[in-house]
């Protein structure tokens, strides 16, 4: 089983203690068989292990010789049946008890509105004596983006699984589904009446591979040198069409069942002519949980179909947070009666629909590759590709990682590939479709020259990146003053205006920056006076920023918010860093949270000609802030003790100042507001972000009046 909280180990359940010595050894198979599917059941679907791993791998130990020193006592849903079996020459073809269909699509709210005033049309024109008020309780499901399965039960023991195929006929992959643990090998006794599982069972499911999984698999698959898989689906599909089911076993395949496409109740229900069926589909989805299938939380009912779709619609930026990759949400009418009057359009039921996501991946055709320069020199090959939607947006620029990815992935130039947004943003290549080769695709060339300024290409031992050393690159200069403008917080400066800006002669490097005039800027395409005005104010702001945010802002290699902030709080302008750089390389190695790569690094920065050149203009521009130097810290006892405050905005004195003052009361001043936020000061002309992460946190917001009176 794989890791997982389980209760304190004071709680011991009462099913994983040993029993008293059983009669016989098929009395203790029995029963170890009935606490491990019990175990089972707990963990993968309910999410509630009572027992610790540990504890469950020794009952399947014992089992396991039990069956081997008594081989008659194997049973075909045994736990132990799970993994192994004999490979197979391939799949027989499985008929399926009724057609397995897809469902018809829609893609916005008022598609969902027109199906359903279709539907009540059709319920009234047709005369199919359905009461309108059953066509008015929804309920809605995710739609997950895995592999359908059809799972068969005779009087609770799983006996056939197959998968979707045309709908009619699927594949038998029973002793693969054997193997995953969701899949329930026996069935549980329902809590209505008649208490046995039905003699007959066909239910329809999802097998999936949770996003985490995959993603470690495909890490684990990376750092081994081989094949990754495109997407969670495609290595589900593969896993269960494995012909050695061993294999199978080794995926971290999952399963959610949804529907009953077959049933024959127990046999007193069937004399008494009941047949046992649930009414609805949120019953049918209780049921399904009762019997041991796992069915999905996220699962909803509503009787309000303005409520169903604005759940559906929540889903497109909820949807990361879901662990199995969805696709869109399902609508289905509650009531499966009239659901099953209501027919089908073609081969869509009309009872249920697909509210579908943007999609979040598409081919298309690989025309170019184009070389773009890291901050810190990093060659990063980008694709150039035929326009293709993904995400409701059109893609025809996407990164391709760097060339050792390339090579592993086999991407060719004019292959077919498969675009995805990392994220639903950073559009990449994922691989190529070698399917679709005619034999005209050309072998990617890593340069072996920059492009922008000839100096020989450079790579690291032991990293993957290529590098242009040349530390004047004009390929660096819209990634470095990109790097700057985020740390300094200058509010409006996208990548968009710092392209736009450079490509007008206006920057060229960060600190030209404080040289923009209002005048300058409405020269440019698509600034109006309150667009200007609001990035003049923004840049002016930024003046008075705090030390370690310019120097993580200068792009020195390695240097991040942890050794930005230890340089300086270490020296405490960047005149001493700058000496200290160029002349005492040991006092840099033994800062706390810099070592000898960081402390080589800034010694190299310090060194360059354009390195003072651009300290020089930014302090020409007014940017020379100074740690105070002081005794205290923020562990000090006092006023603000165990208080976090976010200072934004121009204030009566720099940041600086005004942070070491609160951090002199014992408060604690950090740079983004989150839910330990205990107050946000709000000076003039704040930033916009920071003010509604605050309102939306309903974090308490101060001016620098108010601030200092919280210590009277």
């Amino acid at each position: 089983m794989a890791k997982k909280t389980t209760p304190a180990a004071s709680k011991t359940p009462a099913a994983s203690k040993t029993p008293a010595a059983s009669k016989t050894p098929a009395d203790r198979a029995a029963r170890l068989r009935a606490q491990i599917n019990e175990h089972n059941y707990r963990y993968n679907v309910l999410d509630d292990p009572i027992i610790s791993d540990a504890e469950y791998d020794a009952l399947m130990k014992e089992l396991r010789q039990l069956e081997a020193d008594n081989p008659s006592l194997v049973t075909p849903d045994s736990p132990t049946q799970r993994v192994g079996g004999t490979v197979s020459a391939g799949f027989t073809k499985v008929r399926h008890p009724q057609a397995i269909l897809s469902l018809g699509n829609t893609f916005d709210d008022d598609d969902v509105r027109a199906w359903r005033e279709r539907i009540g049309l059709h319920a009234h024109k047709a005369n199919l004596g359905i009461d309108q008020a059953a066509l008015n309780e929804y309920v809605v499901e995710p739609k997950i983006d895995g592999l359908t399965v059809v799972l068969t039960y005779e009087n609770g023991t799983f006996v056939q699984g197959a998968t979707r195929g045309d709908g009619v006929v699927g594949e038998d992959v029973t002793a693969n589904l054997r193997t995953v643990k969701a899949v329930p090998l026996s069935l549980r006794s329902p809590d209505q009446e008649p208490a046995r599982p039905p003699a007959r069972i066909a239910v329809r499911g999802e097998a999936y591979v949770p996003v985490a999984d995959f993603e470690r698999m495909n890490a684990e698959q990376q750092a081994a040198g081989e094949r990754t898989f495109a997407n969670p689906r495609n290595f589900a599909a593969g896993a269960l069409r494995q012909l050695d089911p061993s294999l199978t076993a080794k995926r971290p395949l999952s399963l959610l069942c949804y529907a009953i496409v077959e049933f024959a109740p127990p046999a007193p229900a069937r004399d008494k002519g009941d047949a046992g069926l649930p009414g609805t589909q949120w019953d049918t989805l209780q049921y399904l949980k009762q019997l041991g299938f796992r069915v999905s939380d996220l699962a909803r009912k509503f009787n309000d179909l303005e409520r169903a779709i604005a759940y559906c619609r929540s889903y497109i930026t909820k949807r990361e947070q879901v662990p199995f990759e969805i696709d869109g949400m399902v609508i289905k009418i509650n009531d499966l009666g009239a659901s099953a009057k209501l027919g089908f359009v073609g081969k869509d039921p009309r009872g249920a629909i697909a509210y579908k996501f943007p999609a979040r991946e598409a081919t298309t055709v690989l025309r170019d590759v184009v070389v773009n320069i890291g901050r810190t020199g990093n060659i990063v090959p980008n694709a150039v590709l035929d326009p293709v939607g993904v995400g409701g947006i059109t893609i025809t620029n996407a990164t391709l990682h760097n060339y050792d990815d390339i090579a592993r992935k086999d991407i060719r130039l004019h292959d077919r590939v498969i675009v995805k947004r990392a994220g639903d943003v950073i559009p990449y290549v994922a691989g190529p479709v070698t399917a679709a080769r005619t034999g005209q695709e050309q072998v990617i060339v890593p340069p072996t020259r920059c492009p922008f300024c000839d100096t020989p290409i450079t790579k690291r031992e032991g990293e993957v990146a290529l590098y242009c050393l040349n530390p004047d690159c004009p390929g660096k200069i819209d990634r470095a003053i990109r790097h700057f403008v985020t740390w300094m917080d200058v509010e409006g400066m996208g990548e968009k205006i710092v392209t736009q800006l450079i490509d007008a002669g206006l920057i060229t490097d960060m600190a030209d920056i404080y040289t923009l005039t209002k005048e300058k800027l409405l020269e440019l395409e698509g600034f109006a006076d309150k667009k200007a005005q609001k990035l003049i104010d923004a840049i002016a702001q930024s003046k008075s920023q705090v030390l370690y945010c310019v120097i993580g802002g200068l792009g020195i290699r390695h240097v991040g918010e942890v050794a930005a902030r230890a340089l300086a709080d270490h020296f405490g302008s960047l005149d001493a860093l700058l000496d200290a750089a160029a002349h005492r390389m040991l006092e840099l190695q033994n800062i706390d949270g810099v070592g000898p790569t960081i402390a080589e690094s800034v010694s190299d920065w310090a060194k360059r000609d354009t390195t003072h050149t651009v300290i020089n203009k930014l302090k020409h521009a007014g940017i020379n802030p100074v740690v105070k130097r002081r005794q205290t810290n923020s562990k000090t006892a006092g006023p603000f003790s165990g208080k976090t405050f976010v200072i934004t905005g121009t204030l009566s004195q720099p940041r600086e100042e005004i942070a070491s003052w609160i951090e002199d009361r014992g408060g604690k001043v950090t740079d983004s507001v989150s839910k330990n936020t205990s107050y946000v000061v709000v000076g003039d002309a704040p930033g916009a972000s920071k003010i509604s992460k605050a309102q939306k946190l309903d974090v308490s917001m101060i001016g620098e009046e108010e601030l200092h009176k919280l210590t009277a």
